[in-house]
């Protein structure tokens, strides 16, 4: 008996390196939706559209309810996301390439289009810890085409080993846009193919097949639901035929049954995802990230209670459902009111997965890990947003400091200020009433702007005030 143990630990010795190994690293799965709204989803309160999938994260993970983009519009916010650090900083500043405005009264800074290479980003930092990196969906973070460096800005530029479906594209412009055939990177598919179910495919064959021996990152872009808002038929057609439309929940626009379609494609292919998850085996290893770039456009997204949408300064343009997973480190269910930013994303990701924090990177992010545990709060001076740009609203910056938020619009220098505690709709514009606080907290933003080098849009000499310039509705 004694030969045979013997044996066998020496055996397995000798075949100890060709054993698969479990990795110590949790995998992870980010789904980054394109201009959804805080009230899109059923855990966030709509009774209209229909989200089990995502629902089941929220009840199996944390939600939370003040969760913020780092940008209203979507380029800039997914560079911090990636970075870190806030679009200011990065001098990202607008979707790419932005909208122009020569007759309006100021002029918009010299901003750039692009990621610089000297920025490490979260799929890079996971890539040099021994991650496979994996990106699928939109990227809409290349130069405009006629820059030499066009292409080498994709996303295997920035850390990532494979891109399926990331290009210069905002929204689908393929032949077919959201049917086949889609005109992306790497993407397969055939007549009738969904777009959101042919990128679903793609990540469920990554998950069957990544190497079992290696952590991986799953960076899940989602083109849904920007516009053009086009689904499935069958899913319209249950959307047409509801007819409890709630008045709070701002269903009531053109194209409603044909947006929750698209909504609850979103949502099945969620579902997809975690059920490959599950079926290799790997559920119980993998961290999920659910959220959103920018809120809702008004007239098709549900922004909840929260005043106007995408591209604004107001809560209905920068407040995002975020939820997060982490299997057996998170009360199932908890939710959380502490506000938080896209820019914390990169160090929570790095902290969970047990790596040294890159401070230098992410900048402007804290690692979300104490609330997630429930151990501490974050140590966070404020929140702040810079949009130098003309879109849905004049030029502005914004802080929020505690529970009050201040709003500057350039063209003026109008300040708004908000307590969001007692109206969190925005209604009540305190900044007469309280001009000392007002006061204090613009010095705040002006001193914020000038540490990390936010560029400032300057007088127009070809200003026209009789010139008419048409706000985009998209």
């Amino acid at each position: 008996m004694k030969l045979i143990s013997t044996a066998l630990a020496i055996s397995a010795f000798l075949l100890a390196p060709f054993v698969s190994a479990k990795p110590d690293k949790p995998n992870f799965v980010v789904f980054l939706v394109d201009d959804m709204g805080w009230g899109d989803v059923a855990a966030y309160d709509s009774e209209y559209h229909e989200t089990p999938n995502i629902d089941q994260l929220a009840s199996e993970g944390m939600k939370f309810n003040q969760a913020y983009a780092a940008c209203a519009v979507c380029s800039p916010s997914r560079a911090a996301i990636l970075t870190g650090q806030y679009p200011a900083r990065l001098k990202l500043t607008d979707w790419i390439p932005g909208h122009k405005n020569p007759k309006g009264k100021l002029n918009v800074p010299d901003w750039t289009m692009h990621i610089e290479h000297e920025r490490v980003t979260i799929a890079e930092a996971l890539n040099e810890a021994g991650y496979q990196t994996q990106f699928i969906g939109k990227w809409h973070l290349l130069p405009v085409p006629d820059t030499d460096d066009w292409i080498n800005h994709y996303p295997n530029k920035h850390g990532f080993d494979s891109n399926i479906g990331g290009r210069e594209w905002g929204q689908p412009k393929g032949p077919g846009k959201y049917f086949h055939p889609f005109g992306m990177p790497n993407l397969e598919g055939k007549e009738g193919d969904y777009l959101t179910d042919a990128l679903t495919d793609a990540a469920v064959d990554f998950i069957e097949t990544a190497d079992k021996d290696a952590p991986f990152l799953l960076y899940f872009a989602y083109y849904t639901v920007h516009g053009p808002i086009i689904a499935k038929d069958d899913l319209t057609a249950k959307y047409a035929s509801k007819q409890t439309f709630n008045e709070n929940d701002k269903t009531d626009y053109p194209a409603a049954d044909k947006y929750a379609a698209m909504v609850q494609s979103l949502d099945e292919s969620v579902g997809r995802v975690v059920s490959a998850l599950e079926a290799q085996g790997l559920d119980k290893d993998t961290v999920i990230v659910f959220t959103s770039d920018n809120g809702g456009v008004n007239a098709r997204g549900n922004n909840g209670p929260f005043r106007d949408g995408k591209a604004t300064p107001y809560e209905g343009g920068i407040r995002e459902p975020l939820i997060i997973k982490w299997p057996g480190a998170i009360q199932a269910g908890s939710e959380n009111e502490t506000p938080v930013i896209g820019t914390d994303i990169y160090p929570t990701l790095l902290d969970i997965a047990g790596l040294p924090l890159k401070p230098r990177e992410h900048r402007d992010g804290l690692s979300l890990v104490p609330l997630l545990t429930q151990k501490n709060d974050l140590e966070r001076d404020a929140l702040y947003w810079h949009y130098p740009h003309y879109h849905k609203a004049n030029p502005y910056s914004a802080v929020r400091d505690g529970n009050l938020k201040l709003i500057e619009y350039f063209e003026d220098g109008k300040l708004e200020l908000y307590e969001l505690s007692n109206d969190p709709t925005e209604s009540q514009d305190l900044a007469k009433e309280q001009p000392e606080v007002a006061k204090r907290l613009h010095k705040k933003l002006t001193r914020w702007r000038k540490r990390i080098g936010a560029q400032i849009p300057y007088p127009n000499p070809n200003y026209d005030p009789e010139a008419t310039w048409r706000r985009p509705q998209g």
